[in-house]
């Protein structure tokens, strides 16, 4: 059966019988002002290439094409089931530092919104994939669930602040753990984590964590942003951050704590900077996970069938024309509207 996404629109066949009744009252309208000028019969013989029934033709062949319109605007659909598909895919669970040392600005723009751009060219290139999205400073906890909703996963991205977590550090063990959490309970699936920090402030158990992951079949991959020079630490307010004596702070890539937790953790150490290297190592690393079935129920799209409606609409117009109000003086002789 059909359906109709705007069914308002269906409201407007209302005007066909109005125009009707307005075409009605037109020719009763024209019929007694022709009676003023003569006989009838007589005005018949005057106007001999003046039809009766081509306008009435003309007229309904324009109402149909209107109302066929009107339902082709309302977005006839048919057929709808809920299904169960499998797709072939990984999941991943991103592990993301927001801590005050992810502001510094070696790496362009910053190192949070450089990961965020890495991040989302990552979310770019999934297909058949599961991504879920946990932050961490000195605490961390999931930003959002694994999903295949890939829209949500970016728009929770634009939304990481390091304002979402008061407590300062970086405590990529329990990242790790909470990450480890998150996945589903699907067999034979390539699962991976994927840190990305600038290490500063390690607060320790981060390679227990990471071969723990490893044990349980699910590689982690640490993304190292910044440098080991360090860079200090925009304050918001035009300069930087300070430390109790008044110094800047300098924050430092912790490159060697990076390549420890990723070799715990079976995976890869992948450092970012300022070029495209970082993502298209770390895409090459998730290619080689074993991809498994991720099954997902999935409401199927109604058929649309407006299509139809429009070639009708348009092959009545294309009648509408061809259909002359007078009688064709070449086909005079043919009584198509002729009564016997």
């Amino acid at each position: 059966m059909f359906r109709f996404e705007n069914p308002l629109y269906l409201y407007l066949l209302v005007l066909i019988p109005v125009l009707a009744l307005l075409r009605f009252y037109a020719i009763g309208r024209r019929r007694k002002k022709l009676k003023k000028f003569g006989d009838p019969d007589l005005l018949k013989q005057l106007m001999p290439d003046v039809s009766r029934f081509r306008p009435e033709v003309k007229f309904w062949l324009l109402m149909a094409a209107l109302a066929l319109l009107i339902v082709m605007l309302a977005r006839p659909q048919m057929g709808t089931k809920i299904s169960r598909e499998k797709r072939n895919g990984i999941e991943a669970m991103i592990a993301l530092d927001i801590s005050n040392s992810m502001k510094a600005e070696d790496v362009v723009p910053s190192r949070l919104d450089k990961s965020k751009m890495l991040v989302e060219r990552m979310v770019d290139n999934f297909t058949n994939d599961k991504v879920g999205l946990v932050v961490f400073a000195g605490d961390a906890f999931i930003q959002l669930p694994i999903t295949s909703d890939y829209v949500s996963a970016k728009m929770f991205l634009q939304n990481i602040d390091p304002a979402l977590i008061a407590t300062q550090g970086t405590n990529i063990a329990e990242a790790i753990r909470i990450s480890l959490n998150s996945f589903t309970q699907q067999e034979k699936i390539g699962r991976a984590i994927i840190v990305i920090t600038d290490g500063e402030d390690h607060e320790g158990g981060a390679t227990e964590a990471a071969a723990e992951a490893m044990k349980k079949g699910v590689r982690v991959f640490v993304l190292g942003v910044g440098s080991p020079k360090g860079s200090p630490i925009p304050d918001g307010q035009g300069g930087y951050m300070t430390d109790n004596t008044g110094s800047e702070v300098m924050s430092a890539l912790n490159e060697q704590m990076c390549r420890d937790v990723a070799k715990a953790g079976g995976g890869a150490y992948i450092h970012v900077d300022n070029t495209n290297l970082a993502q298209e190592q770390l895409n090459n690393e998730l290619t080689k996970l074993q991809k498994g079935e991720l099954s997902s129920v999935i409401y199927s799209e109604y058929d649309e069938q407006f299509q139809a409606f429009g070639i009708l609409v348009l092959l009545l117009l294309i009648i509408e024309v061809c259909v002359l109000e007078s009688k064709n003086p070449l086909l005079k002789n043919v009584k198509l509207f002729k009564k016997k």
